[in-house]
């Protein structure tokens, strides 16, 4: 519930409502309840304490196949942090095509359409919901994990880059010589000498 509806319907300012629930939600917590009240999606809900999850879940969730696919979550997350992003950004930075899977993250109910590009073809742009912040227990985009907490350090980065060239050529001085280049195509090789033939040579 968003406080301006609870303001509304108690007739108090908003600030005072935002009083009213944190006073509400420390009791919950210090009486050890199996719910909280939580600030998630701009609002408050009422949800379970995490402490009793794998109960919840065995009970809600049994035999139903919920989770997102490893591709899922990886559009999901390019979603959140680059919004809002058009179907063929997002195709660009995974490298593949990704219609089926935001079409699955848009029925779901964690993507939608946000606006329109203005360049030419107006191409639809994507963006997360209150759904995803309330499915994260975010209570803004503003309260996503910044970016920098996953990039690795810079020299994790380059000893994976260094893994990746090519092995140097040998050297003059070390291994076996870089074989000679060929002549210049249809240009036949000079043939061997006839040790017959020459200087010196016996008639």
């Amino acid at each position: 519930v968003e406080p301006h509806l609870l303001a509304q319907l108690l007739e108090v300012a908003p600030d005072r409502v935002d009083g009213l629930c944190a006073e509400l939600a420390a009791a919950y917590e210090s009486e050890d309840r199996g719910f909280r009240l939580v600030k998630v999606a701009g609002g408050y809900r009422f949800q379970s304490h995490p402490d009793l999850a794998p109960y919840i879940e065995r009970f809600v969730l049994e035999g139903q196949s919920s989770r997102l696919s490893a591709a899922a979550l990886e559009t999901l997350a390019i979603v959140a942090y680059k919004q809002p992003i058009s179907r063929a950004q997002v195709s660009a930075i995974r490298g593949v095509d990704v219609d089926g899977v935001m079409r699955t993250l848009q029925q779901r109910g964690y993507i939608d359409e946000v606006a329109r590009d203005a360049g030419p073809g107006q191409a639809v742009l994507f963006g997360t919901t209150e759904l995803f912040l309330e499915k994260l227990g975010l209570y803004s985009l503003d309260d996503l994990p910044a970016l920098g907490d996953f990039v690795p350090d810079a020299r994790i980065v380059e000893a994976l880059e260094a893994g990746l060239r090519p092995d140097p050529a040998p050297g003059p001085e070390g291994g076996e010589p870089a074989p000679e280049a060929p002549g210049p195509p249809g240009e036949p090789s000079a043939p061997p000498p006839d040790p017959g033939v020459g200087p010196g040579a016996g008639t």
